[in-house]
């Protein structure tokens, strides 16, 4: 062989090893970005996109590429677009999913095939219960805001009789059986409990029983459309008493469908802890000029990036097992605070509410 083969055979080792230290992977998305709650997802969409940009800009060991899948909000998408993800060897792990019913449909399929997951949305408690190893979550779950809610319905709102109204789903029935349990221990009364299923648009008549009970306030367990629709068909009959709910409506879009009648509704909301962190955050989102704007949810899809991306550069891809664990035993200071995991891999941030409401047709803190 010549010096000059082998100088050019050395080169070639090289830019080959070089090559192999920046193999492109991918990582998962997965959220509502179509439909009635398309607002939620694509804020957490842009939350994701935005994590992985400043990873590959800032010397990643690998080249990430995100994939992002609509889930539509519906579990059986959720479902097929999961099995796409882990039939995919190039996804080492994945965040997703804003609807409770569509987390609880797709996390056996990620911890069945072994590839890490992060819940940026979805609040049900039977999510953790589980205890899938391969599963975490770093939003608080529905029985963590409803009970800071329920006190402060029965305290600062003076609220002594509630309806309740909620779809049927996991987190609605959920979210109507924490509030009553919360509600009662402070002495409310619950003179209604009234279930409808997702995509109902006429409560009209489950309205019209409850005015008749003069109740002090209704209380929704849903979400965006269904939220909308509810308030604006009370305040038509003249139930016009406060509409509260947790954060599942926290939305523009539920004002847009409530129209003037979203007026005086109010929900609680994790309240952020203050740090730098996510005022920089709201600098970078603004600099990259998304088209849409964030949503409640996207520090929580950038932080659940973020603690991924963290795993994998800490433990590498080979072993799967080992990117759980690490996600596990993480303390992650990001924009939502100091991130652990308990046992079951639900986040250990402890949870303050802060109450939105609706005035003159924008969210605004009451």
């Amino acid at each position: 062989m010549s010096l000059a083969t082998a100088a050019a055979a050395a080169i070639t080792v090289s830019l080959g090893q070089t090559a192999s230290a920046k193999d492109t992977i991918k990582l998962g998305f997965l959220g509502p970005i179509s439909g009635g709650n398309a607002p939620q997802g694509i804020g957490a969409e842009n939350g994701f996109l935005l994590a992985i940009e400043q990873a590959n800009a800032n010397g990643f060991p690998f080249d990430v590429e995100p994939v992002v899948l609509d889930d539509a909000a519906d579990p059986q998408t959720g479902v097929a677009a999961a099995l796409k993800l882990v039939n995919d060897p190039q996804v080492v792990g994945a965040i997703g999913h804003w609807n409770s019913s569509v987390a609880l449909a797709t996390i056996p399929q990620f911890d069945r095939y072994q590839m890490p997951f992060i819940v940026w949305g979805a609040i049900s408690p039977k999510i953790t219960e589980m205890n899938l190893p391969f599963v975490t979550r770093v939003t608080p779950t529905l029985v963590n805001e409803n009970k800071p809610l329920a006190v402060w319905a029965a305290g600062d709102l003076k609220a002594k009789k509630i309806a309740i109204v909620s779809d049927t789903t996991d987190y609605g029935q959920g979210n109507a059986k924490w509030f009553t349990e919360f509600y009662k221990e402070k002495g409310g009364e619950i003179i209604a409990s009234e279930a409808a299923p997702v995509g109902t648009t006429d409560f009209r008549a489950i309205l019209t029983r409850i005015k008749g009970l003069s109740p002090d306030a209704v209380y929704f367990g849903g979400v965006i459309t269904e939220a909308g629709i509810l308030r604006k068909q009370m305040i038509e009959l003249g139930l016009k008493v406060p509409m509260i709910g947790i954060s599942g409506f926290y939305d523009p879009e539920f004002i847009k469908i409530a129209g003037d009648a979203a007026n005086g509704t109010m929900v609680s909301y994790p309240k952020s802890q203050s740090n730098p962190k996510i005022d920089q955050l709201d600098k970078d989102y603004a600099a990259r000029k998304f088209a849409d704007p964030e949503s409640p949810y996207t520090k929580y899809a950038f932080d659940a990036t973020n603690i991924l991306l963290t795993a994998i550069k800490d433990k590498g891809i080979q072993d799967k097992k080992a990117l759980a664990d690490a996600i596990r035993a993480i303390k992650y200071d990001g924009v939502l605070g100091t991130t652990s995991f308990d046992s079951s891999g639900q986040t250990e941030i402890p949870v303050e509410i802060e109450i939105k409401e609706v005035k003159d047709g924008a969210w605004t803190d009451h």
